[in-house]
């Protein structure tokens, strides 16, 4: 099992997301948080998974000079990607109202990359998760934003509360890629990892 091999290492998980390190935990991984800042900032000449995989690499480009050999570190990026443009965290009440109004009653695309990061061995992947929302009014999108917490979401919701259970009426793809990590694929790549060795 994945549990027993990471035993081996000490697994790095470089966010402050509360919901990736609950997904670690969920996962039975020990692990331990190490953040540093990072501008995340990227080529406008990037599209589509493109973005998510620069962010991630360049999130695990600040540990380059910090690993052991025992060290495995992940980094993860994700954004909603719309009319072909990339939706990241609102900023302001005004710009979650507007992000989760064009995306009242269209289908959009949640992606995630994840960088996996060994002193020997590096991988980057990603997933995509088509989600579409019913027609919302603007009294469900306010009571949305007055009550829950849009601001560190991509897209400016969360599938997993309140507005998931009432916006969502399709879902083609994983669910916990749209909360911010595809963990099959997070199993899938540190399996490869640790198998590396």
């Amino acid at each position: 099992m994945l549990k027993d091999k990471l035993k081996n290492y000490n697994l790095i998980l470089a966010s402050g997301s509360p919901r990736r390190q609950h997904f670690f935990k969920d996962l039975g991984f020990e692990f331990e948080i190490r953040l540093k800042p990072v501008k995340e900032e990227y080529p406008d000449s990037l599209r589509h998974f493109e973005i998510t995989n620069y962010l991630a690499q360049l999130k695990s480009l600040q540990f380059e000079n910090d690993l052991t050999d025992k060290d495995i570190l992940v980094t993860s990026d994700t954004i909603v990607w719309f009319n072909e443009r990339a939706l990241e965290k609102p900023r302001s009440e005004d710009e979650a109202f507007q992000m989760i109004r064009s995306l009242s009653g269209n289908t959009h695309e949640v992606i995630s990359s994840i960088c996996v990061k060994h002193k020997e061995f590096q991988k980057t992947v990603h997933d995509v998760t088509k989600v579409t929302f019913k027609d919302l009014s603007d009294e469900e999108i306010w009571h949305y934003i007055d009550n829950y917490s849009p601001y560190d979401k991509a897209g400016g919701y969360g599938i997993q509360e309140w507005f998931g259970f009432i916006a969502v009426t399709k879902l083609e793809g994983s669910y916990f890629n749209v909360m911010g990590l595809p963990t099959h694929l997070l199993y899938e790549t540190l399996n490869t990892a640790v198998n590396q060795e």
